[in-house]
């Protein structure tokens, strides 16, 4: 929808009184050129449009709701999802071992559902914090079950409202079958005294029309380690300027309504990975900036990314890199052989 400016026409009727009688002369049929008492036209029409922060698409209203960030469970018995088809941005990296988990980022729109919802890693904490977002989990991991506790993102947790704001699936075991609703993600929020206005746009840059340089890419796969259930691959549609994603073989859709992801940009940045304890988890220093890939429009190009105010941001020397308008998947990958990216024309 667009918004519209009424501007009110200045004309107002100026009675002349006087005694004199009124003549055949004065009433006659003659064309009488238009006097500044005349009415004119009674409106003009200023068309304001509004852009998406996350997407950069005309929006209908201004885009006024803070971003949600939600942890969303990416195991094969956890697909498909609920609600990602719904997301502006969706970040995936990896967790313990090989498994990846998913932040579904949602700021134009909050969809009926949404999950399974998953725990917390501490870095997860701090890229949802960078974003000024309420952030979703279902448990977390000591590390970031301390980083919650400095409060330094508001959030709702799984943990506390399992059974009230999370409810559980019967269709799935634990920990796949925790979800959230929209109306519960405000719900919670109000309850809680969270804000849900005044969105913090990211540094990002939006342009439709395709970027010069880059290669052919019509098909790309991004691994991580060995396991083939965590390779996504995307190919792009030239008539709806899209690109299809599966992961494991299958397509990537909704679990409530059968919607595919369609996406319109993919990026792979290069993140600094390591080891912090006998469980596998992770560290990733989003700090440190490294290598991008950006996917769009059917052809890849490398840049570098760097961090700007915690959110990861790729860059064209000084300046953003121009992104196509659309929902954007974000994988941050090791930089080691074991997770490559690989794209055919």
């Amino acid at each position: 929808m667009k918004r519209r400016n009424w501007i009110a026409a200045a004309a107002v009727a100026v009675l002349l009184a006087g005694c004199a009688e009124s003549t055949a002369e004065e009433h006659d049929d003659r064309d009488v050129p238009v006097t500044e008492n005349e009415e004119k036209p009674d409106e003009a029409i200023a068309e304001i449009t509004y852009t998406a922060p996350f997407t950069g698409l005309e929006s209908e209203d201004s885009p006024d709701m803070r971003p949600v960030i939600a942890t969303i469970n990416n195991h094969p018995k956890a697909r498909p999802q609920s609600g990602l088809s719904e997301a502006d941005v969706v970040y995936e990296m990896l967790a313990e071992g090989d498994i990846t988990r998913l932040l579904a980022l949602y700021q134009s729109e909050l969809p009926e559902s949404i999950g399974p919802v998953r725990s917390a890693r501490d870095y997860f904490v701090e890229l949802a914090a960078a974003h000024d977002a309420l952030y979703l989990a279902h448990g977390y991991s000591p590390d970031a079950e301390a980083l919650l506790g400095t409060g330094v993102v508001d959030h709702l947790n799984g943990m506390r409202y399992d059974g009230t704001l999370f409810m559980r699936s019967a269709d799935r075991v634990a920990p796949h079958n925790s979800y959230i609703t929209g109306d519960a993600v405000m719900e919670g929020a109000k309850d809680s005294g969270f804000r849900m206005d005044r969105p913090d746009p990211p540094d990002w840059a939006f342009d439709a029309t395709p970027q010069p340089g880059g290669e052919p890419a019509g098909v790309a796969e991004v691994s991580y380690g060995g396991d083939a259930a965590f390779t996504s691959r995307y190919a792009f549609d030239p008539a709806e300027s899209l690109y299809s994603r599966e992961s494991g073989g299958a397509e990537t859709e909704d679990l409530d309504d059968g919607e595919a992801v369609r996406l319109s940009n993919i990026l792979v940045l290069q993140v600094p990975h390591r080891i912090v304890d006998g469980q596998g988890r992770r560290a990733l220093d989003f700090g440190a900036g490294g290598t991008a890939l950006v996917f769009r429009d059917g052809k890849v190009y490398e840049n570098q990314w760097e961090s700007r105010d915690g959110i990861p941001a790729v860059m064209d020397g000084t300046e953003p890199f121009p992104l196509a308008p659309g929902k954007t998947w974000v994988h941050f990958v090791p930089e080691s052989p074991a997770s490559h990216v690989i794209y055919t024309p």
